[in-house]
C-alpha cells in the first residue's frame, strides 16, 4: 500500500447480458475495494464496438478513484471483479460482460508483461477519451498533450451519451 492515496482513472466497458447493470456493480466494487474512494463517474456512452466489430455496442464509462493500492494490487482487483462477473478472455476485443482498464495511475509509468502505465493506446480511443474528458480535460497523458487534444485528434464519431439518445 501507499503512503498518501493515488488518484487512478479505470475504464469500464461492457456489451453482454445488461450492460447498464454490470456498470453498476463494477462501480459499487470499486468504491469497496480497501484503502480507495470513489470520487468522480463519467456519464455513460453507447459506442460502437473496437476491434472485432461484429458483436454488440458497448456501454463505457470512466471512473476516478484515489486509492492506497499499488498498481499491481489494483489490477489484480479489477481483474478480480472483471472474474466475478464473468468475464472471459477467449476472444481479442470480443464482447464482455466486464472490462476495466487501468488507464492512469498518478504519475507512474510501467511497462510489464501484465501493466503498463499509462494505458499504451487510450489516446487513440474516443470512447475512453470522451468519458475521461467529463473528469479530467487538461490532464496530460504522456507526449500526446491533454485528453482534449487527444480527442481532437482522432474525434468522437460513434460514441453517444445514453442520457442523450
Amino acid at each position: 500500500m501507499n503512503v498518501r492515496p493515488v488518484r487512478a482513472f479505470i475504464g469500464l466497458g461492457s456489451n453482454l447480458g445488461d450492460p447498464h447493470a454490470q456498470l453498476e456493480r463494477a462501480l459499487a466494487a470499486l468504491a469497496g475495494l480497501p484503502g480507495t474512494v470513489l470520487r468522480e463517474v463519467s456519464s455513460t456512452y453507447r459506442t460502437a464496438p473496437w476491434g472485432d466489430t461484429d458483436q454488440p455496442d458497448f456501454f463505457n464509462a470512466v471512473a476516478a478513484i484515489d486509492t492506497m493500492l499499488s498498481p499491481e494490487d489494483l489490477l489484480g482487483a479489477l481483474r478480480g471483479i472483471e472474474a466475478t462477473a464473468g468475464r472471459r478472455r477467449d476472444r481479442r476485443w470480443g464482447p464482455r460482460t466486464l472490462d476495466l482498464d487501468l488507464l492512469l495511475y498518478g504519475e507512474v509509468m510501467r511497462d510489464t508483461p501484465d501493466l503498463q502505465l499509462p494505458h499504451p493506446r487510450m489516446h487513440q480511443r474516443a470512447f475512453v477519451l470522451v468519458p475521461l474528458a467529463e473528469l479530467a480535460p487538461a490532464l496530460v497523458l504522456g507526449e500526446h498533450g491533454s485528453v482534449t487534444e487527444a480527442l481532437a485528434r482522432i474525434g468522437s464519431a460513434g460514441v453517444h451519451r445514453l442520457d442523450s439518445e
